[in-house]
């Protein structure tokens, strides 16, 4: 770099003197320089955007009288609860028109297994609205979902439908997945009202999905292992994630925690 190069970046920012400009038309580094000096300068003039208004007083004391109180976070539990509840009534009384329960397994079997369900299903419920994060209630909703999967294959009744094992999953599968659609929707609606926890999505499948398991658990015949493996477990996991997957995509209306 020759020493008029050196004056050229001095006085960039303003106009040149008659021997540097003379120099710059000649130099192929200064014509490069204030080339590129030219095409950001315009940029380093824009004017920063303005600084967002600040609410007025006024503006906060209404809405403070509007809503004195936040909404108790338990009434969102027993608006999902009731969901749940709706669904599946609503899907035992359709299905069950020739017999509620066609589950031909042990009376302790279908009991427990039930109850078992239902408690993942409010214990996931309760997790995904419930303000505080309750670390070992994690852990007993994992342990209660790996207890239900374990149970649900290996304490069916063996008894093979009359339906071909094809076609067999595929309605179970069609069926869990319809079931899930109204109790699923319902608590994306309330997730949205919170800033976005995978463990929370996570619990809300878990819990949504769990009213087609349910469902299932009472109305189908077919016990077998392969069975209740693809056609109950299978999609109650997957609608779990899906679940997920929605809910990271929607957006927040609140990202309070």
């Amino acid at each position: 770099m020759r020493p008029e190069c050196a004056r050229v970046m001095d006085a960039l920012g303003g106009p040149l003197p008659p021997e540097l400009a003379a120099h710059a038309a000649t130099c192929e580094d200064c014509r490069a320089l204030l080339e590129g000096f030219g095409a950001l300068e315009p940029l380093s003039r824009t004017p920063p955007a303005p600084p967002p208004a600040p609410v007025s007083p006024q503006a906060a004391l209404q809405e403070l009288a509007a809503r004195p109180k936040a909404t108790p976070w338990w009434r969102e539990l027993l608006v999902l609860l009731a969901v749940f509840t709706a669904v599946m009534a609503g899907s035992l009384f359709f299905l069950g028109r020739n017999g509620l329960v066609n589950n031909a397994a042990s009376p302790a079997t279908l009991v427990g297994l039930g109850l078992l369900i239902l408690v993942v299903m409010g214990g996931g419920a309760f997790l995904a609205v419930a303000p505080a994060r309750r670390v070992p209630a994690w852990g007993l909703l994992s342990a209660g979902a790996a207890a239900v999967a374990l149970f649900q294959v290996l304490g069916g009744s063996g008894y093979a439908g009359m339906r071909g094992f094809a076609s067999g999953v595929m309605g179970c599968m069609v069926t869990e997945v319809v079931l899930t659609v109204p109790p699923l929707v319902a608590a994306l609606v309330l997730l949205c009202r919170s800033v976005f926890q995978p463990l929370r999505a996570l619990a809300a499948g878990l819990s949504a999905a769990g009213v087609g398991l349910f469902v299932l658990h009472l109305h189908c015949a077919d016990g077998s292992a392969a069975h209740l493996a693809l056609g109950h477990v299978a999609p109650w996991l997957l609608l779990s994630g899906v679940t997920l997957l929605v809910r990271a995509r929607l957006p927040s209306r609140s990202y309070a925690p």
